[in-house]
């Protein structure tokens, strides 16, 4: 038995039928049960009219039959498919959302990382200064004029954080040092008390400028006209790559400190923003610190680092036991305290290595054993002004290094008033010692 396409059988079909009635039923038979799927491969070739005939007939039918399962195979494909797609998509959407998502490192900072650097973390303010409202460009640089000040009145606490898109504000208070007795070769900072001096219901305020992250306009390329050469006007011409190089401004690029700072970038504005908040806060008493600080204060931090005493940078300065006469004040000394330290109790000694050239003026001084809240700073200033004699060996004059104590007391407000009142033609009666005594009534008004 042939195997070729065009052998058929066709159940219950006469395949001798030689007459044209017999031949069209055959057809219809065939073509209802090929139809139905209830064919078989016979030889047809005895018949060769009844093959030609039927062999259009089935290549009809073979042309059916395909374009019916071409039009079936996307109905039963399509579910797969199009899961196939959906899957597609969200990986691609998972991707994306990947490749986008926000890095606070890399693409811009939270409010939440700030929360984390500043709140409830003992900084200090670099550059010392003693308002409470304090405001700062977005590089780090101090907006307007503020008093400066110690360092010892310029430690803060960062109470709350506000981040938005121009500006980040800080809350706060700012607290004074209080040495507590620490010699420069011992530890310092195990020696210190911070005290809090921002009046109740009051509170530090610090605003940071922010550089603002602004959108890059696209550049509206103009069409050229079909059939058009001419060229653009030179004024056109010049303009365009102004308008791109402005428009597109790389991410990367950093914004002008001299300039309204903006910049495409949110990578590059919370770079900014961390670097002016390293240029306004030490978490510790860095080097950079160290080296904004007066002389004596450097002095004194650098031996505390080498953890020994205090050297003259003069090595031909003698100690008073090296000398026949010792160099000794000849002046009044009496440094003044201020108002944080009388407010908050702060008082006590204080000792600091002093100089005295041949000429009986104070050279370089350091502080020994520093108090804190301000008061160094009072004390060198009167160093300063004070007289000296100096030194003497085998009869001339020798620099020599003193160690000059200063006491700092706490005055009560009641002497203060007592005496910046006029005084009276009267004499004064007798009154009790101490510093907070106060005149008796008289004799006469009793």
């Amino acid at each position: 038995m042939s195997k070729s396409i065009w052998d058929i059988r066709a159940r219950g079909i006469d395949a001798s039928a030689s007459s044209g009635k017999n031949l069209l039923t055959a057809k219809i038979n065939f073509l209802i049960k090929l139809r139905q799927g209830r064919f078989e491969l016979h030889d047809f070739q005895k018949e060769p009219k009844t093959y030609n005939s039927m062999r259009l007939v089935l290549a009809a039918a073979l042309l059916s039959a395909g374009l019916t399962a071409t039009a079936q195979q996307p109905a039963e494909t399509q579910p797969a498919q199009a899961m196939s797609g959906q899957k597609t998509k969200a990986e691609k959407t998972s991707s994306a959302a990947k490749a986008t998502a926000p890095d606070d490192q890399t693409s811009g900072i939270t409010e939440e990382e700030l929360r984390r650097m500043l709140v409830g973390k003992p900084l200090f303010l670099r550059g010392s200064y003693i308002s409470d409202s304090l405001s700062y460009g977005a590089h780090g640089e101090l907006d307007g004029n503020a008093p400066p000040a110690p360092f010892t009145l310029c430690a803060v606490q960062i109470d709350k954080v506000h981040l938005s898109k121009r500006k980040v504000e800080l809350v706060g208070a700012r607290y004074g040092l209080h040495f507590l007795g620490a010699l420069a070769y011992e530890d310092p900072t195990k020696a210190v008390d911070r005290v809090k001096i921002t009046q109740k219901k009051r509170t530090l305020k610090i605003t940071i400028d922010r550089e603002l992250v602004v959108k890059a306009k696209k550049v509206k390329t103009p069409k050229a006209k079909i059939g058009s050469h001419d060229e653009p006007a030179a004024g056109e011409a010049a303009a365009e790559p102004k308008t791109e190089a402005a428009a597109n401004l790389p991410a990367d690029q950093p914004a002008d400190p001299n300039a309204a700072t903006k910049t495409t970038s949110p990578a590059q504005s919370a770079t900014a923003l961390r670097g002016a908040l390293d240029r306004i806060f030490a978490g510790t008493i860095d080097e950079r610190m160290i080296a904004a600080m007066p002389d004596f204060w450097r002095l004194y931090y650098q031996s505390a680092a080498a953890k020994t005493d205090y050297r003259p940078s003069d090595p031909t300065v003698l100690r008073q036991n090296m000398v026949d006469q010792k160099a000794k004040l000849i002046s009044k000394f009496e440094p003044a305290s201020n108002e944080y330290a009388q407010d908050h109790g702060v008082a006590g000694m204080s000792l600091y290595h002093v100089v005295i050239g041949a000429d009986g003026k104070p050279g370089e001084i350091a502080v020994a054993r520093p108090i804190g809240f301000g008061l160094d700073e009072n004390a060198v200033q009167a160093i300063r002004a004070a007289k000296f004699e100096p030194a003497m060996k085998d009869g001339k004059p020798v620099p020599v290094l003193l160690d000059l104590v200063v006491q700092f007391r706490i005055f009560s407000k009641r002497t203060a008033k007592t005496s910046s009142t006029p005084a009276s033609d009267k004499q004064a009666e007798p009154s009790l010692p101490g510093p907070y005594s106060v005149q008796l009534p008289s004799s006469a008004n009793q």
